[in-house]
């Protein structure tokens, strides 16, 4: 019941804040209906201040998507294609980005936890203010 309850207002909030710009949006209305969307075209999606908690994104395609501001707390990104994503702002806390395309992200201020980024692929980031912790994300080449 708890979960129907939080996947509801998941659900809300992500339709109240998205629009429709990614190369599929039969894949944004998946995101938006299931809460999952594994290996879709999510590229170029304006995903702003979504709510994203706990969502399955494995090996989807979100080069240059916008997810500025979005809460992304537990969600798994495993093999995701996040190449050219803006994150500004995002909170990215006990998410799985292992194996994760991450070259040119714009982390400008997220915060970022416990973030499982084993095998992932991070050059260009832009951590400008970011907080960072119990990550395997280099800054100034020490690991956080």
């Amino acid at each position: 019941m708890n979960k129907a309850i939080a996947i509801l207002g998941l659900l809300s909030s992500f339709a109240l804040a998205t629009s429709v710009g990614a190369e599929n949006p039969e894949h944004v209305q998946q995101l938006d209906m299931t809460g999952e969307c594994v290996a879709c075209d999510l590229s170029g999606a304006d995903l702003r201040d979504a709510h994203l908690i706990g969502v399955d994104l494995r090996h989807a395609d979100l080069r240059d998507a916008n997810l500025t501001g979005a809460n992304l707390e537990g969600a798994d990104l495993a093999g995701a294609n996040l190449e050219g994503a803006i994150l500004d702002s995002a909170f990215v806390t006990n998410a799985s980005l292992n194996n994760a395309n991450l070259n040119g992200v714009d982390f400008t201020a997220a915060t970022i936890y416990d973030a499982d980024t084993r095998g992932a692929s991070m050059n260009n980031l832009n951590l400008t203010n970011a907080q960072i912790y119990n990550t395997g994300i280099s800054i100034g080449g020490t690991e956080e």
